[in-house]
């Protein structure tokens, strides 16, 4: 509440009502504005405050109150314990990137682009012209739009290298967000209690995916450029997996890129166990140093299922996605959709594939990417002036994200509470690791709001982890 003469009404209302029994009627709104010499406005404002406080409430027709405590009846849910018994997943909580930021809060925590790196126009256009559509009031085809098909194809046939075959519109199934798909790859191509291999660190929710799908999650752990390929060799040997979930370009939370080399043996390696690489390109659009080569589109025999996001580049409010995959696991995957949600929203479908079928989407990305240059490099130099103790391992070369190695014996869950205490909302990287954390580490996210506070939320968290050791 600004300081101002409402809040003196509001201090001594608080007074008056402490020394007054439940039930007991406040002074009349005019009597108020005589005693205080305020205005009726600024009068009604301060008791607008105290019932939001809970401490008045207002009788129409009668007056205002000081307001009854009441003590709530304790409620008990413990039957639903015994009736759900134990769960079949261990699902953790809520992500700190999910986290609700406070206003004037510096959010380093959040996985999401902020509203001025969005094509607002190319967005707002493109629902309004959908919602003119026969999409708004039709319901879509199982697998999506044949038109948003179309597209995801042709996008990933323009990475396919000559001799190798292109993913047809009918290898597309479009998803709600790809969240929901890797739930649904984990289900179809995993099934539960069977062994998954994960790179370590790797996306949160693919975490909780796996959790969702009741499957086993091997790590394997990841530098980077990308995992050791005869780390991954020996895990399938020795766990029998048929699946490896990655992150080959640009990879949450650490930003790394699978090398040429990487890929040509990952591919070989897992060819060779007779197996699928998921293959989740989630960071596609954020090329700032390098541009994305999706792995799918070195492969035509199916061992890779190629997931694309657009939810993070178009708007987070359009979660749409695509899976690309051949052969019976594609059915098999198209299977499990149908049961999951039956078809995506065809208004969605039509705003996306409207957006990024536009001109202005290329001029967008083209001034997108030095745009999250400068967001990067300004976080990057505030931490290596400001918190020197927050080692930058890898400069990523795209993405949304800074991932930092804490010194050891850093208490990460203080660490956080006292960087929100003091203003400034981080992500502890725990949250990251399938396994056991291999060290403490925060992830910093450099597309969010007021790139201007960069240095004052880094000077925050040098501070913090001066006072943590």
């Amino acid at each position: 509440m600004d300081n101002d003469s409402s809040f003196r009404i509001v201090a001594a209302l608080r007074e008056w009502i402490a020394g007054r029994a439940p039930g007991a009627r406040l002074p009349t709104s005019r009597m108020l504005v005589a005693e205080y010499g305020a205005s009726p406005v600024t009068v009604q404002k301060a008791l607008r405050t105290l019932a939001a406080q809970g401490l008045i409430e207002t009788r129409p027709g009668a007056g205002t109150f000081v307001r009854a405590v009441h003590t709530a009846r304790p409620l008990d849910f413990s039957w639903q314990t015994a009736a759900m018994r134990s769960p079949n997943s261990h699902l953790g909580g809520l992500s700190p990137a999910l986290r609700a930021a406070a206003q004037g809060s510096i959010a380093l925590h959040s996985g999401y682009p902020d509203r001025e790196l969005l094509p607002e126009r190319l967005v707002r256009s493109a629902l309004a012209r959908a919602a003119r559509s026969e999409a708004a009031l039709t319901r879509s085809p199982v697998a999506g739009l044949p038109e948003l098909q179309s597209w995801f194809a042709q996008e990933l046939g323009s990475a396919t290298p000559v001799g190798v075959t292109p993913p047809l519109s009918s290898d597309v199934i479009v998803l709600p967000g790809s969240q929901s798909g890797l739930a649904t790859i984990f289900r179809a191509l995993v099934t539960a209690g069977a062994p998954l291999l994960m790179e370590s660190p790797t996306y949160w929710g693919a975490i909780q995916a796996a959790a969702q799908a009741g499957v086993d999650v091997v790590p394997v752990p990841s530098g980077p450029e990308g995992p050791d390929p005869d780390e991954l060799a020996r895990a399938f040997q020795e766990t029998g997996s048929r699946v490896f979930y990655a992150q080959p370009t640009y990879a949450n939370p650490t930003g790394a890129q699978w090398s040429e080399s990487t890929t040509t043996q990952i591919l070989d390696v897992v060819r060779a166990h007779g197996a699928f690489l998921v293959e989740d390109d989630w960071a596609h659009d954020f090329g700032i140093d390098t541009d994305p080569h999706p792995v799918a589109g070195r492969d035509d025999a199916g061992h890779v299922v190629y997931v694309r996001s657009l939810t993070k580049s178009v708007s987070p409010s359009l979660r749409v996605a695509a899976i690309i995959a051949r052969g019976p696991a594609k059915e098999r995957i198209l299977a499990d959709r149908s049961a999951e949600s039956m078809y995506v929203s065809g208004l969605l479908q039509a705003a996306v594939l409207d957006v990024v079928t536009q001109p202005g989407w290329q001029t967008h990305l083209r001034n997108l990417l030095p745009q999250l240059r400068a967001r990067r490099d300004l976080l990057l130099t505030s931490l290596r002036e400001h918190a020197p103790d927050a080692h930058i391992t890898t400069v990523p070369a795209g993405g949304l994200n800074l991932w930092a190695r804490l010194p050891d014996g850093t208490n990460l869950e203080r660490l956080v509470a006292d960087c929100e205490a003091a203003g400034v909302l981080i992500a502890a990287g725990s949250s990251w690791f399938p396994a056991e954390a291999t060290g403490p580490f925060i992830r910093l996210n450099y597309s969010g709001p007021n790139p201007g506070a960069f240095p004052d939320g880094a000077r925050i968290i040098g501070q913090a982890l001066l006072s943590n050791r």
